[in-house]
């Protein structure tokens, strides 16, 4: 499945909404988005109310029974994600992650032979790069990278789960490199080759003499480069992980033109002994252009919440006070609103669900998802679909209205004046159908999906399902964010900044 078929682009509309909400305020039982839009609070004609909601902490999973199909995590890998690789070893909150790459390099053309006759030409050094964008944790702590041969079967026209390895690795292909991810913005000064963001892993001198030595005689013995078929015979690719302490994942871009394999070499120039130097590149070969060429890439993620404060506050059967969220793959929770059952008939100007940020120190190192997302599980067609009325894909834009409906969060001081996250999410369509009895109370969920495809329904009067209902692009990348927020023990619960349901509305 390609995530990008119909997949939102949250462009310059959300940096506008981020942008209006920089500045800091107290939190409040204020309505902060489409205040314009509602009559003001009199308590003669309009009214507003706080309903209780329960919050149920989740993990997602793959595999397993029957019964965990509603915790099911099914995103998988695909090249043009940005790549992670490193390990967080001491998020309190969130237990630990590592983040491990595979993939293939290769020349972009076949038949590729080198600068001159292999006899002919001298090794001088074979480093593998890779185009760094970003560093999710403590970046001033060191990591130790190791890079290993795939020895499996490794299909490009594969997309794997993200929480597989599909891979196995054989032996080094050279010393394991430590860096510190603070330092992958320096700049770097290499032959024909000096730029900044970049990770560099020298590789040992026995694996680029391989490389030297294999040819493009079909029928030879070292046939690597009379096809990428045959290439793959000989290599299946790069296999890298973080091999000691650290406590961050580095982001890379495979398809960067700074990821590469830098091959460098002396060769025999002409008559006589004189030398010229010169490097050969493999690079990455996506498989939207290259198709049966392409070249195979995997990001794999394991989770570990066996240390984390996470573990102790999920899978309960009573409301939690406060709620767990991980960007893919992650976590999430259901939230119940059983008070919605019954609610009287009424004209809603507004309803929302307000979730704050419960701040903790770490959240400097470990930062927020970009965007939160709430969807509805419908046991009537045992899927999860759209916000009825208020999540609406326009045909013509080929969008999701995701910032009117308050994916993205505004900043705000909680109550010791710190300055945390807070999400408002546009319910009212929903709600008014529900007093007016043609939608029934779902059982929500509050997660930060990379991308979901649910179940997607037109509104009214096109209310049947979708047949290739379209993918939601949520948050820019996978992997990295988390949040804790303030959840809700029920009814008891008097916390003014539990997650809630405010309702602003008018008697009929």
């Amino acid at each position: 499945m390609n995530k990008r078929l119909l997949a939102l682009t949250l462009g310059s509309t959300i940096t506008a909404l981020l942008f209006l909400f920089t500045s800091c305020k107290k939190i409040n039982d204020a309505t902060e988005l489409g205040a314009d839009l509602i009559p003001p609070i009199d308590n003669v004609t309009t009214f507003d109310t706080i309903v209780t909601v329960e919050a149920y902490n989740d993990i997602f999973t793959l595999g397993g029974a029957a019964a965990d199909s509603l915790r099911q995590d099914t995103i998988r890998s695909h090249y043009s994600d940005e790549q992670f690789l490193g390990i967080i070893n001491s998020d309190p909150l969130f237990g630990k992650t590592e983040a491990q790459m595979a993939f293939e390099l290769r020349p972009l053309v076949f038949p590729f032979a080198f600068a001159n006759k292999k006899d002919s030409i001298f090794l001088d050094s074979v480093v593998l790069v890779l185009d760094y964008v970003e560093t999710y944790g403590d970046s001033a702590v060191s990591q130790t990278i190791n890079v290993s041969e795939i020895t499996s079967e490794f299909r490009a026209d594969s997309l794997y789960f993200m929480r597989t390895n599909p891979v196995t690795l054989g032996g080094s292909l050279g010393p394991s490199r430590t860096i510190v991810p603070s330092g992958l913005d320096d700049s770097v000064k290499a032959y024909l080759d000096t730029t900044t963001h970049q990770l560099r892993i020298p590789l040992s001198a026995a694996f680029g003499n391989r490389l030297l030595s294999y040819d493009s005689i079909s029928s030879g013995p070292n046939n690597a480069y009379s096809s990428d078929s045959a290439f793959k015979t000989k290599f299946k690719g790069f296999g890298l992980r973080s091999t000691s302490s650290g406590n961050a994942v580095m982001g890379f871009n495979l398809q960067g033109a700074n990821t590469k394999l830098a091959i460098y070499y002396r060769y025999l120039h002409g008559v006589g002994t004189d030398l010229d130097t010169t490097v050969t590149y493999f690079s990455f070969k996506p498989y939207n252009t290259y198709f049966t060429q392409a070249t195979a890439s995997h990001n794999y993620i394991k989770r570990d919440y066996s240390t984390a404060e996470l573990l102790a506050a999920q899978g309960g059967t009573t409301p939690d006070e406060l709620v767990y969220i991980q960007n893919t793959p992650g976590t999430f929770a259901t939230i119940k609103i059983p008070a919605l059952t019954g609610l009287s008939n009424r004209v809603i100007h507004r309803a929302e669900l307000i979730a704050e940020q419960s701040y903790h120190p770490t959240d400097t190192l470990f930062p927020a998802p970009s965007f939160l997302y709430v969807d509805a599980y419908s046991p009537s067609i045992s899927k999860f679909r759209n916000i009825p009325y208020d999540v609406v894909y326009d045909y013509q834009s080929g969008s999701f209205n995701l910032n009117s409906f308050g994916v993205a969060p505004i900043n705000a001081f909680d109550a010791s004046g710190r300055v945390v996250k807070t999400w408002h999410f546009n319910l009212s369509r929903y709600v008014q159908h529900i007093v007016n009895g043609t939608e029934p109370v779902y059982n929500l969920r509050l997660f930060a999906p990379y991308y979901v495809s649910d179940q997607y329904f037109d509104p009214a009067p096109n209310a049947a399902p979708v047949v290739g209902p379209p993918t939601v692009s949520v948050n820019p990348r996978p992997v990295i964010g988390r949040v804790r927020l303030i959840g809700n023990a029920g009814p008891s619960d008097t916390n003014p900044h539990r997650l809630r349901l405010r309702i602003v509305y008018s008697k009929i």
